[in-house]
């Protein structure tokens, strides 16, 4: 069933008094805008949805940090007394994002008009995804949505410090080939050329390196402009095929897997998603084969993902969760026997909850230790692409100084 989505409407008409009005109105629909406006004593003679802002007008996007944040203030207000609705309103206050308190506005206009709290998180499937609004749920139908809200604010915490480490650890490497690339363009359509004037008056053979980087100068000359467009092609269709076509990002799953350095980094990545989703989940009181259902979905990696559904399948006929993972043979030996250890102890939150702990951990090590060796190797290309460059531009003028 798909749901209705709260927006803004722009009114005009007039009050009691008919004296002319004009404003805005959160409501689903124009009809449902006019009957909100009619109980407020206003008669409108004209509602429509309010246009969205050009060129980014409405502020910055909310990211998935902000709903972390507005997590965790939700929670902090509810354990400290603060009603419900009133904690919308503190919230929305405070933040200095625009449509982040717009957000929390719609939110709040739902459940003060009585919707549940996780039926009004559903409305905005775009920043609340399926995991957040059924733990929500959970804790509301508990009666514990305080606690339930700081487990939550600490899931999205800990899954969005990792994201940033594992986009920190692939965006380096690029940044370094990125600029790598930027800087002998350069040289080659601007510098190059101008000791290429310089040596056609010399009347002497050039050395065999020279000739090399002038014959690459003058590609890059002809075809610069119809690299850039093969370059951005190129970029926009892996992103549509990424986006379109399932093989194509199976196949991008499996080679990040088996990529040197980076690979580990997203294998340990996917071990720490895993155990803290289902920590989180298996706490908050879900039965274990829904929340394997979710887990799936988090894991980031098709690979993992079908993996976690094999576990769920197993799981439902009476295997046990450690047993399962190890016949999947792609989760490390150390998180199968905690999970063992909770299993038998009936600790199975607690004892992944340690074991995403040390694989964040590991992450977080690994990208430093990355970041520490790639800072060289960065000097290290730059000066051997702009060095070698300078050296071929002057060995012509170096034989002859020799030669007079």
């Amino acid at each position: 069933m798909a749901t209705t989505v709260s927006q803004t409407f722009l009114f005009k008409g007039t009050d009691k008094k008919g004296q002319k009005i004009s404003g805005e109105v959160i409501s689903t629909t124009p009809a449902l805008a006019k009957a909100q406006l009619i109980k407020q004593g206003i008669r409108a003679q004209s509602v429509r949805k309010k246009p969205k802002p050009l060129f980014g007008a409405g502020g910055k996007p909310v990211k998935p940090m902000d709903i972390a944040l507005f997590t965790r203030q939700m929670a902090t207000m509810m354990k400290a007394g603060v009603p419900l609705v009133q904690s919308f309103d503190i919230v929305a206050g405070g933040s200095d994002k625009k449509q982040l308190s717009d957000l929390i506005n719609l939110i709040r206009e739902d459940v003060a008009s009585g919707t549940g709290f996780a039926t009004s998180l559903k409305k905005h499937p775009k920043y609340f995804d399926e995991l957040f609004c059924n733990l929500v749920d959970s804790g509301e139908q508990s009666g514990a949505l305080e606690t339930m809200l700081d487990r939550i604010a600490t899931y999205k915490e800990k899954t969005e410090q990792l994201k940033a480490k594992i986009k920190k650890a692939m965006t380096y490497p690029a940044a370094v080939v990125v600029v790598a690339i930027v800087v002998t363009g350069i040289l080659l359509v601007k510098v190059v050329p101008q000791f290429a004037e310089t040596f056609s008056s010399f009347g002497a053979d050039l050395p065999a390196f020279t000739l090399f980087v002038l014959g690459l100068s003058e590609l890059a000359q002809a075809h610069w402009l119809k690299a850039l467009v093969v370059a951005g092609a190129a970029a926009f269709f892996f992103s549509k095929a990424k986006e379109k076509s399932k093989g194509f990002r199976i196949a991008l799953d499996r080679l990040t897997l088996r990529l040197p350095i980076v690979g580990d980094i997203v294998y340990q990545s996917i071990v720490a998603r895993y155990a803290r989703t289902l920590s989180t989940t298996f706490a908050a009181g879900v039965p274990l084969i829904e929340a394997l259902t979710s887990v799936a979905g988090a894991t980031g990696n098709y690979i993992y993902e079908q993996a976690v559904l094999r576990i769920r399948d197993e799981v439902s006929t009476g295997t046990q969760l450690n047993v399962a993972m190890t016949q999947t043979k792609l989760f490390p030996p150390m998180v199968i026997q905690m999970t063992t250890i909770g299993e038998e102890s009936g600790a199975l939150d607690e004892m992944l909850d340690k074991a995403a702990s040390y694989y964040e951990e590991q992450v977080d090590n690994m990208v430093d230790n990355l970041t520490t060796l790639l800072e060289p190797l960065i000097m290290a290309v730059l000066g051997i692409l702009v060095g070698g460059l300078m050296v071929a531009m002057y060995l012509p003028i170096f034989q002859i100084g020799q030669v007079v």
